[in-house]
């Protein structure tokens, strides 16, 4: 996961002007990628106007939007209406990307002797942590519907994940990353 990165994005906000005060004016736009949740600003291509919500490549291969990554930013960074923008985009991500975070649930390990990596998730304490972990040993879950069946008591997946994703990149919780990359959360 170290070489790893986004290869795909989706716009949290765009200036056709580019920020004011920062020399030569050209077009930008604010960015959170898929799978990492990296915060980048983006130049897209001459011509090119981006809109909230549009999903772009960003990796290494040929780009028909963008024509380079500028920078990675801190969430402190994002223009206004990118950081109000931004949960609405986790939530989005984490309800199309079930399977993805389906299989968290299913190979989550200990971070330590006295520690689950679920723990982490709020909302999650010892008891639904244990209750989780049974449930996977019968047969893994499928959805996160069969989860809500299987563990009656536990809050609400989608509602965990999107609450500890938006902590990781905002920052709030530094020494632990289970969906941001480490480096990203240090910035």
């Amino acid at each position: 996961m170290m070489n790893e990165k986004d290869e795909w994005a989706i716009v949290l906000d765009f200036l056709p002007h580019g920020h004011s005060g920062y020399g030569r004016p050209e077009p930008v736009a604010e960015v959170v990628g898929e799978r990492f949740f990296s915060l980048l600003e983006i130049v897209p291509r001459e011509g090119v106007v981006l809109t909230l919500g549009d999903r772009v490549y960003i990796g290494d291969g040929p780009r028909d939007k963008v024509k380079y990554v500028k920078r990675a930013l801190k969430h402190s960074d994002l223009s206004t209406s990118a950081s109000s923008e931004l949960e609405e985009v986790i939530k989005d991500i984490v309800r199309e990307a079930e399977e993805r975070f389906i299989e968290f649930f299913n190979n989550a390990g200990p971070l330590s002797i006295r520690m689950h990596s679920l723990e982490l998730l709020p909302g999650m304490g010892k008891k639904h942590t244990w209750e989780v972990l049974e449930a996977r040993k019968e047969k893994p879950f499928a959805s996160y519907e069969d989860m809500k069946a299987r563990c009656p008591a536990l809050p609400e997946p989608k509602k965990m994940l999107e609450k500890r994703i938006i902590k990781e990149v905002r920052g709030e919780d530094p020494h632990h990353a289970l969906f941001v990359r480490a480096h990203e959360m240090e910035r």
